[in-house]
């Protein structure tokens, strides 16, 4: 599998998610939304929806991605090697999610703040029509480090253990969790089982990644030891049990802070304050944020990579 995973985040470098390719993303989304009425129509309560809605699509994704590799593994090996790199390519998000933040950070260099305020919103919750650009630039900071794990650590993890049909497991409850696994309005109930799923699956790469953001930060010459010593301090003052280990760990390396007050659908909502108050994010910021979160991808394939030779040598021994 390590060679499987070098090749899918080298693909992820290169390709991305080209904006016109149909990605399995989209159609999970499409297949959330469309499952939402008819499951709340036949179970009496919101829970037991989102139970039956959390189910139905990880296991249907989970077989639809364990059936093609099958397939192709069947036509011939070599096919069934490359559906596997196709698929835990399309599970990564590397090269999107530092697309998306360049979207936000040219606007800020213009002095844009209209159309950095439009491009935030295309990767937070929160409402961004009013932020301040200190607002705008800590949002894109906090949104960097917690896509780190959900976006690359997780996947690749994930993969590692169980090949394409696990990450794709994976893959599918975050999407779940970012679309309903809100705890408030609508989805405070019906999103109850794809919050607590995601809350499982992140809890170990959440907390790889403060350790892995914390070595990074050492290698590429920010304070590796305050983000270690952030993590571990603040990491759980966070609501989530696990975004605010890579926040934590992003605050300590950049000498931010992190958390706050935040509007969401129009409800104020105030987050714990995640590192030392000592001066206004800069736009260098979400530079500095980018190099780690490049960093960060680095050591997660090279050590998942290097872990499964060890265990294939052993196992093979």
């Amino acid at each position: 599998m390590g060679l499987e995973l070098l090749l899918a985040w080298g693909l992820d470098l290169w390709l991305g998610d080209p904006p016109t390719w149909p990605h399995p993303v989209r159609g999970l989304g499409w297949v959330i939304n469309a499952l939402e009425a008819p499951l709340r129509k036949i179970f009496p309560q919101a829970r037991q929806a989102g139970i039956a809605l959390a189910a139905i699509v990880v296991l249907v994704s989970v077989g639809l991605v364990l059936t093609l590799q099958c397939l192709a593994s069947r036509i011939h090996p070599a096919l069934g090697f490359i559906c596997s790199v196709f698929l835990i390519y399309l599970a990564l998000s590397v090269k999107d999610l530092a697309d998306h933040a360049q979207a936000v950070y040219q606007p800020l260099v213009r002095g844009e703040l209209p159309a950095a305020r439009l491009a935030l919103s295309r990767i937070v919750g929160r409402d961004t029509a009013n932020l301040s650009e200190p607002e705008i630039i800590r949002a894109t900071v906090e949104t960097i480090a917690e896509n780190t794990v959900d976006g690359i650590i997780s996947p690749l993890v994930y993969a590692a253990l169980g090949g394409p049909g696990l990450a794709w497991g994976y893959k599918a409850v975050n999407t779940l969790d970012s679309m309903v696994g809100y705890p408030w309005g609508r989805y405070q109930e019906y999103g109850w089982a794809s919050a607590r799923l995601d809350d499982v699956l992140n809890w170990l790469p959440a907390r790889l990644g403060g350790v892995w953001l914390a070595l990074a930060a050492m290698l590429i010459g920010l304070n590796g030891r305050r983000s270690w010593e952030v993590c571990w301090r603040d990491g759980r003052k966070h609501p989530s049990p696990n975004a605010g280990f890579p926040e934590a760990a992003m605050a300590g390396a950049l000498g931010l802070q992190l958390g706050g007050l935040s509007s969401y659908g129009g409800q104020q909502v105030n987050k714990p304050s995640l590192g030392d108050d000592g001066r206004d994010p800069e736009l260098g910021d979400i530079v500095q944020a980018l190099r780690l979160l490049n960093a960060v991808s680095v050591l997660t394939v090279l050590g998942l990579t290097l872990l499964s030779v060890l265990i294939n040598f052993m196992l093979t021994r």
